[in-house]
């Protein structure tokens, strides 16, 4: 088996039908799909049995509210070479695996890579991301890596002791557990490559009033990542840019980037100040 992709869904039907369309027209037979459910009802079951002959489609079932605790759980049942992680509201672009499976095969000394997140009206979607491909560093690990496009062989997720479940959705710092894996890796000294032709499609959501709601936990997820991983050189900038987007937002009267962005900065302040680090992660085991 060359992949197993494991998806963690909560709340969400139609998509999740969506995303399976196009992993079918993926035309891989190597290809797992791992769904971890922490729904409290069978609203899956239809959709489940409709694939149910596209790919070997494994159904676990999770009563904890947790996007990582959920991935963790489809690592460990995970039986390709190179696993990844796909949103339940994410869409596959034709080929898209056969691009991963070429570079992997062109690099054997490749451990990870990523790509950055596309937009469904066409170009990159929200975040900053970087232009020019090539090593993952700590110091671009924050614009190379989101969680929906990173691929990673299985046996280094399992040594790195998978996702960080204080970290992602479903926690107070609901973002940036993809960067702490990679930073993570980094330091392991593996090797992760980013590639910004190797994109995914997921929902445009910056400046919307959901980004505004959820930026302050956005915001303390990815402060928390960059206190672990990254000196003051590298994360000032990031508390400074919200600063310039507030009082920019202001000055024109936009009522909503004036929210996202002053949610933001609460946020990354409190990551970069919080108590609740903890040791490194144990490896896991199958």
């Amino acid at each position: 088996m060359m992949f197993s992709l494991i998806v963690a869904t909560r709340g969400r039907t139609q998509e999740l039908a969506e995303l399976f369309d196009t992993l079918r027209a993926q035309a891989r037979p190597d290809m797992e799909v791992i769904v971890v459910d922490q729904n409290g009802d069978d609203r899956l079951a239809d959709i489940m049995a409709r694939h149910a002959a596209d790919f070997p489609l494994t159904w676990l079932r999770s009563s904890v509210a947790n996007a990582c605790h959920a991935r963790n759980l489809g690592l460990r049942a995970a039986k390709g070479a190179i696993v990844t992680f796909p949103d339940d509201d994410c869409l596959y672009p034709a080929g898209v695996l056969n691009r991963v499976a070429s570079t992997f095969a062109a690099d054997p000394a490749l451990r990870i890579l990523t790509g950055p997140s596309a937009s469904p009206d066409g170009g990159l979607g929200s975040g900053r991301w970087r232009q020019d491909g090539g090593a993952i560093t700590v110091a671009n690990v924050w614009t190379s890596v989101i969680e929906f496009n990173l691929f990673i062989r299985r046996d280094v997720a399992l040594a790195l002791g998978g996702f960080d479940d204080r970290m992602g959705p479903g926690t107070p710092f609901g973002s940036a557990e993809g960067n702490d894996l990679v930073a993570r890796a980094l330091h392991a000294r593996y090797r992760a490559v980013y590639d910004p032709g190797l994109r995914i499609i997921h929902p445009d959501k910056r400046l919307t009033r959901v980004a505004a709601d959820r930026a302050q936990d956005y915001g303390a997820g990815f402060g928390l990542a960059l206190r672990r991983h990254a000196p003051i050189t590298i994360w000032l900038p990031f508390v400074i840019r919200p600063i310039g987007g507030l009082v920019l937002s202001a000055l024109r009267l936009r009522g909503l980037e004036c929210r996202y962005y002053a949610r933001t900065l609460q946020g990354r302040l409190r990551g970069l100040f919080a108590r609740c680090d903890r040791a490194p992660l144990k490896p896991m085991t199958p």
